[in-house]
């Protein structure tokens, strides 16, 4: 008999979460609203990131090997630092193949990106 104790998976922090948000026209952000906001162009603040960003939503299928997209003007531990950091922010999920990662952008953060800077519907 084994004194294992089986621990429940947790989902890494950001995957498969959205930032969330109401549109800026819509009321005001809670704290924790802005927080998130922030938090998520605060990541995409800098140019690599950006463009990085850019590269894996613009990838063919949806998502990208950082084999394909590491040709920004930073050596690759840098690319490396830069994909952590929009992880962290809640922008990029990850999955390793073999010896490659291919990063994607959820389309529910695309749609809640999309839905905090477009001004709320009239009534």
């Amino acid at each position: 008999m084994s004194n294992a104790k089986v621990l429940p998976l947790l989902e890494p922090a950001g995957q498969g979460m959205a930032p969330c948000c109401p549109p800026l026209t819509e009321r005001p952000m809670t704290a924790e609203e802005a927080e998130t906001a922030a938090r998520m162009f605060k990541a995409l603040g800098d140019p690599v990131r950006l463009r990085l960003f850019s590269s894996v939503a613009s990838h063919e299928g949806g998502e990208a090997c950082v084999c394909d997209i590491s040709d920004v003007g930073v050596s690759q531990p840098t690319v490396s630092h830069h994909l952590k950091k929009l992880k962290e922010a809640g922008l990029l999920s990850s999955e390793r193949r073999g010896t490659w990662v291919y990063y994607r952008v959820e389309p529910s953060v695309l749609a809640a990106m999309g839905k905090l800077l477009t001004p709320a519907a009239a009534a």
